[in-house]
């Protein structure tokens, strides 16, 4: 999703800034704070490194490093994204700005807040989202990071122009033009800002002015600080809406003009936009009269459509780790209780030896005595209680996930294409809505899909060993032919950590170099996979 800062970048940034200005006391000799450190250095590279910094430092955290804990959960929050893993993911935002205000680390609370926001409304359309916004706000205001404003200023703007507010996104900008400008050390908010601006005036079919700012945003590709991924994404999208505008106004020389430029950027088009680019090039086709090669477009139109629904993707979700996180809390309970009884056991025989002594003193051991007794009965009922609240809601959870097996199953038998994509839709927007905060995507989420097709899976992972399990599970999805969008929705990321994602499959796989699209590539490769 574009609009903000990278989190992992202002993050280690903030991590760093606050570990060198806000602490006056020696951690030299705390080895914890060390691998803190070590955790939010390799955060950029390697999150698996990250993450075992992170497991070093023994739990409570609080007690261990005191004054760091907003940094060792906004760390956390970092990895558990890159994982896909939403409810770990939101669990860690909400304690990173708790620590945050408690150990005013501003900054970090400040992107936290931002992180939270962008999931929330942009991926679940939650007007809700708006309060972390503003929490976003003070924190930043009290914040030594000078930019801190100005993410949380262009995150609203953008959220005006997907909104279609295009005047009040403008508006936004336009007022802050030139700070982004001259933002040197950083040519992201420039970009950003100029790529909004001409979408905001094409939705406005003002193009005198998006060609105007369209121009100055292709200037910034000689800035040695540009990051190229987010240059061309941002170039193929702008000029692909450039190729439809002019479609709809009958101007075929500027359409043609625009979709030879969006052919150069495919390799950084998502599956939607594709298709898109398939349907303009077929449609401009016939309008030429040329129909040969718009029925060769249709041909690849319908390729990747009969791609994308070969099959149907089951939409379940493991609770092991929940239920095992359950049941060790309540053996935990079981202890406690174990331990009073034998501690009551333990005063009824010093209440006995002291009757020798006085009476009196044994009556009034004998009253504290009753007491103790009281109150582990009140225990094990509270505990009995739990233990039939957690019996239900187990009951509860496996009998909506038979239910979600049985939606799938009749989606799957549901003969019109469309129709199962929005159906598959739903189901998904169903599953975030109802069970975000019971179930875990973790790695058990590649197992589950792995069950989909297990070719596809064995392949991948033997002729590319390179990849992580969150990766090959974009490949998958990519390969049976959902756009970004779909993809950040069903594994509750934003769109451009989605994107950036790809970018770093692409490298991996050496595809940038050959100047091949990773879809061209997963097609090509792995279609003997599909079950005929």
């Amino acid at each position: 999703m574009f609009g903000f800062r990278s989190p992992i970048y202002f993050v280690s940034f903030c991590l760093s800034f606050f570990a060198i200005s806000n602490f006056a006391f020696s951690q030299d000799d705390n080895e914890y704070y060390k691998l803190l450190d070590s955790a939010n250095f390799h955060i950029n590279q390697s999150s698996e490194k990250a993450l075992s910094f992170l497991q070093a430092i023994p739990i409570p955290v609080e007690k261990n490093i005191p004054g760091r804990v907003a940094d060792f959960y906004s760390l956390r929050a970092i990895i558990h994204d890159e994982y896909n893993e939403f409810t770990k993911y939101h669990q860690c935002v909400i304690l990173a700005i708790k620590y945050a205000e408690i150990e005013k680390n501003y900054c970090v609370g400040g992107e936290a807040s931002i992180g939270l926001f962008s999931n929330l409304y942009f991926i679940e359309k939650d007007k809700t989202a708006l309060k972390y916004l503003e929490k976003a706000k003070m924190f930043f205001e009290k914040c030594d990071y000078e930019y801190g404003l100005l993410d949380v200023e262009q995150v609203e703007a953008y959220a005006k122009l997907l909104d279609q507010n295009y005047n009040e996104s403008n508006d936004m900008i336009m007022s802050k033009l030139d700070v982004y400008k001259n933002i040197k050390e950083d040519p992201y908010y420039h970009m950003f800002a100029l790529y909004m601006l001409t979408l905001n005036h094409i939705g406005l079919n003002n193009f005198e002015n998006a060609h105007k700012y369209f121009n100055a945003f292709k200037k910034i590709e000689t800035d040695p600080l540009t990051i190229e991924f987010n240059f061309l994404s941002f170039e193929g999208a702008l000029n692909h809406s450039f190729a439809e505008a002019f479609f709809k106004e009958k101007i075929i020389d500027s359409t043609q003009y625009y979709l030879k430029k969006t052919t150069k950027s495919l390799n950084y088009l998502a599956v939607g936009s594709l298709k898109e680019y398939y349907r303009l090039n077929a449609d401009l086709s016939k309008y030429l009269g040329n129909i040969d090669k718009s029925k060769i477009y249709l041909d690849s139109l319908m390729l990747l459509q009969k791609q994308m629904f070969d099959k149907t993707i089951e939409a379940s979700f493991e609770v092991n780790h929940s239920l095992e996180e359950a049941e060790s809390k309540l053996m935990e309970q079981n202890e406690k209780v174990s331990f009073n009884s034998f501690l009551a056991g333990f005063l009824v025989v010093v209440l006995l030896l002291l009757s020798l002594f006085s009476f009196s003193y044994y009556k009034k051991q004998k009253r504290k005595l009753l007491v103790s007794n009281h109150e582990v009965k009140d225990n094990l009922s509270i505990l009995k209680t739990n233990n039939k609240q957690l019996s239900t809601k187990v009951y509860g959870l496996e009998e909506y996930i038979n239910n979600l097996k049985i939606e799938v199953k009749q989606i799957s038998r549901t003969e019109s294409i469309e129709l199962q994509r929005e159906k598959i839709k739903d189901l998904y927007k169903n599953l975030h809505i109802n069970s975000s905060t019971l179930l875990d995507k973790n790695e058990n989420h590649l197992e589950l899909v792995n069950d989909l097709n297990v070719e596809f899976f064995k392949k991948i992972k033997e002729e590319h060993p390179e990849l992580n399990k969150s990766e090959i599970i974009i490949c998958y999805y990519l390969f049976m032919g959902f756009t970004n969008k779909e993809i950040a929705v069903f594994l509750n990321a934003t769109i451009r950590s989605v994107e950036s994602r790809r970018y770093r499959i692409s490298k991996k796989m050496n595809l940038s170099i050959k100047n091949i699209p990773l879809l061209d590539f997963l097609q090509k490769n792995y279609s003997d996979t599909l079950k005929k």
